[in-house]
């Protein structure tokens, strides 16, 4: 049998270069109606007078008095509003739909709505905390009052937008009292728990079927619950299909983005300048409402030791409410801003303390059997100084250092070490998700895989049938698996945090084990399989102690840059990254993670720059704001270590988030080597180069 390695044409190849996979907007349920969404136009008041234009025979308007059930939609907090009926708490906060046949129509009629408000004093900073957390590792207190001195900086991340290939959409389909979903989405289950208690009905009436999915990134975690509620609702009221369909300057405009961090770090520095502790402050800005963010927090707090090991911690972290958009999940969640500001602070702390980078940082990583931040334990081999040593041979690190600092200035290398966290935070897998799988073997010998988790473009339909194939012997056509429906599979849990491979896989992986024990030629039989965590994994939530994670994902990025001495503008020359993933399930799906994470990590780095001013977005659509091309990445070079963990199928890990984490402190270390000035803030655009260049300090 081949290596599960190996590639294999992708399952779902041919129905999307031949253009016949359909995705939601190409969707038009006999008899559909289209909705517009009539939206808050301040960024913080109460409405004082809503008046409608007469609405011609077809058309109506839905809000917050057609809900039948809850206005509220379910994430965790469920602080969210399906529609606002009195207080605006953002620009652009959904109030009401119009529904009627004919597009044009709607924008007509929504453009003559007349509302008045009353406007109330908006927050756009940080003085507004609705979730706070605190933990200690050893006895910080003690390491600071002996150390030998005392480090600290700050550094800030910015919004970054998800741009996904294909905008957001839900439609809504009465059929008698049941509703069916059908939308680009992540989570087929979080849309179907949101929906159930707003129309107020038993889950057996709703039903939620994903179809195919342009892209996602976790801007299609948690959002679409709250269009499937709006649609649903529409639906409900006028008995007729609803189709709410985004166009691109409304999805950016209206959709979660990523977390806004400003990040505080105080180190003590012992003998020898080892760091003896760390004092973390992390804040995130939630915007209008806390959705996912309190799972977002969560991850950076985790990590905020980076990759490496220090024996005393004192991490605090809040998340902030505003008047602005809500942010949400996007791939990393949280790990992307704490590893910048701690990277960078390993640089920045070894560049005070007179030593080499990266011999500093290789001098506190973390080792098999350290303690992580939250007193857990690393108990699976990691490799990194073997995959630093390939990464700086691949890069010719260290005689282009030695060459740049001395003739080339506005040329330089940046280097990250990073880490991800498999799957939920702590018991998370166990107590909240519960996920569950179904094999069924048919009489034919064909076996359909039943699950709940979306392929959104990272190739899930193809990993997650060769795990099952290669577990049964049998030829890859042999198993299907069909898009979700949440009337037919089980509820295996979201597709987030890098678990899908890990988790759902590893499940299906112990299916087909009992399938294949079981299997009777021409005899049909549905096998079920439930989560059960490592007996290991012990997490104390309040505590937040523990082991995060049942498994790490580990990698290491090399970036090189140029920066124009006149325009200061960026040029990617070159990124090599060394990956261990546990075991790759297919290599060429791996490479697409790995070119598509890196591009995203250093726009994030470097390029995307999205602002709010006054609580309006000032990049709307993706002519102002900026994402990048080929061109704007320079060659990529990527290689992987094998490292099996022992609960994953065939030994995988997570993928998918890992190879986003380090590019953008990689490109903003190689940055700062090249202009001479630190950099602590992302992105870092020309603009900010130009006054680091001119005023700031080396």
């Amino acid at each position: 049998m081949r290596d599960i390695s190996t590639s294999v044409p992708k399952t779902d190849h041919w129905e999307k270069t031949a253009g016949t996979a359909k995705y939601v907007a190409d969707l038009a349920p006999e008899g559909a109606l289209h909705a517009l969404t009539f939206r808050s136009p301040i960024p913080h008041g109460e409405i004082r007078s809503l008046v409608l234009p007469d609405l011609p025979e077809g058309y109506a308007s839905v809000d917050a008095r057609d809900i039948p059930g809850k206005n509220g939609v379910h994430i965790i907090q469920d602080d969210m509003p399906v529609f606002a009926e009195r207080t605006l708490r953002y620009v652009g906060e959904p109030i009401l739909l119009l529904v009627g046949p004919d597009k044009t129509v709607l924008k007509r009629l929504l453009s003559a709505i007349r509302l008045e408000t009353v406007p109330l004093e908006p927050v756009f900073d940080d003085r507004r905390a609705d979730v706070w957390h605190h933990y200690v590792k050893g006895d910080p207190d003690q390491a600071f009052a002996r150390a030998k001195r005392i480090i600290e900086y700050e550094y800030q991340t910015g919004l970054q937008e998800q741009a996904y290939l294909e905008p957001q959409g839900m439609i809504a389909i009465p059929e008698g009292d049941k509703m069916t979903l059908i939308g680009s989405i992540q989570c087929p289950y979080y849309v179907k728990n949101a929906v159930v208690p707003v129309l107020g009905c038993t889950s057996d009436k709703v039903r939620v079927i994903q179809p195919p999915v342009g892209g996602a990134f976790g801007g299609k975690e948690e959002f679409p619950s709250l269009i499937a509620c709006q649609a649903a609702v529409a639906a409900r009221k006028t008995k007729r299909p609803v189709r709410l369909i985004y166009e691109r300057p409304e999805d950016i405009e209206v959709t979660t983005k990523r977390h806004p961090a400003r990040i505080r770090l105080r180190a003590a520095i012992g003998e020898g300048n080892v760091v003896e502790a760390i004092a973390s402050d992390i804040r995130l800005d939630g915007g209008a409402y806390l959705g996912l963010s309190n799972v977002v927090l969560s991850r950076s707090m985790i990590a905020t030791t980076g990759a490496y090991t220090v024996p005393n911690v004192s991490c605090s972290g809040e998340v902030y409410v505003t008047n602005t958009v809500p942010t949400g999940a996007f791939r990393g969640f949280g790990a992307p801003q704490i590893f910048f500001a701690v990277e960078m602070f390993f640089q920045h702390l070894a560049k005070d303390l007179g030593e080499d980078p990266l011999a500093f940082k290789l001098r506190h990583l973390a080792k098999q059997g350290d303690l992580t931040a939250t007193s857990g334990t690393f108990r699976d081999p990691i490799l990194v100084p073997k995959m630093v040593k390939r990464a700086l041979e691949m890069s010719d690190y260290q005689n282009k250092t030695r060459r740049y600092s001395g003739e080339s200035p506005y040329r330089g290398l940046g280097l990250s070490l990073f880490f991800h966290g498999c799957g939920f935070t702590g018991s998370g897998e166990a107590t909240i998700i519960k996920a569950e799988v179904q094999l069924r073997k048919n009489a034919d010998d064909t076996v359909d895989v039943l699950i709940a988790a979306v392929d959104m473009g990272q190739g899930a339909k193809t990993t997650l049938a060769k795990i099952v194939a290669h577990t049964l012997d049998l030829p890859l056509d042999r198993v299907r698996f069909p898009y979700p429906d949440t009337d037919v599979v089980p509820d295996s849990g979201p597709t987030v945090a890098s678990r899908t491979v890990m988790i759902v896989g590893g499940l299906l992986e112990k299916a087909a084990q009992k399938l294949k024990a079981r299997w009777v030629s021409g005899v049909a039989v549905q096998l079920t399989e439930r989560y059960q965590p490592p007996e290991w994994i012990k997490w104390d939530e309040k505590a937040f102690r523990g082991d995060a994670y049942p498994a790490y994902s580990w990698g290491v990025d090399v970036v090189e840059v140029s920066v124009d001495p006149r325009t200061y503008q960026v040029k990617i020359e070159g990124t090599w990254s060394v990956y261990d993933v546990g075991k790759g399930i297919d290599e060429r799906i791996l490479e697409g993670q790995a070119d598509g994470g890196m591009t995203q990590g250093l726009a994030y780095g470097y390029m995307e720059n999205m602002e709010i001013k006054q609580g309006v977005l000032r990049q709307r659509n993706l002519t102002d704001y900026i994402i990048p091309t080929a061109c704007d990445c320079g060659p990529y070079a990527v290689e992987w270590v094998e490292n099996p963990f022992v609960y994953g199928p065939m030994g995988a890990k997570g993928a998918g988030e890992l190879t986003l984490i380090g590019a953008a402190p990689a490109v903003a270390a190689a940055i700062e080597n090249a202009i001479g000035r630190r950099i602590r803030k992302i992105p870092a655009t020309p603009e900010s180069l130009l006054e680091l260049i001119e005023y700031g300090k080396r």
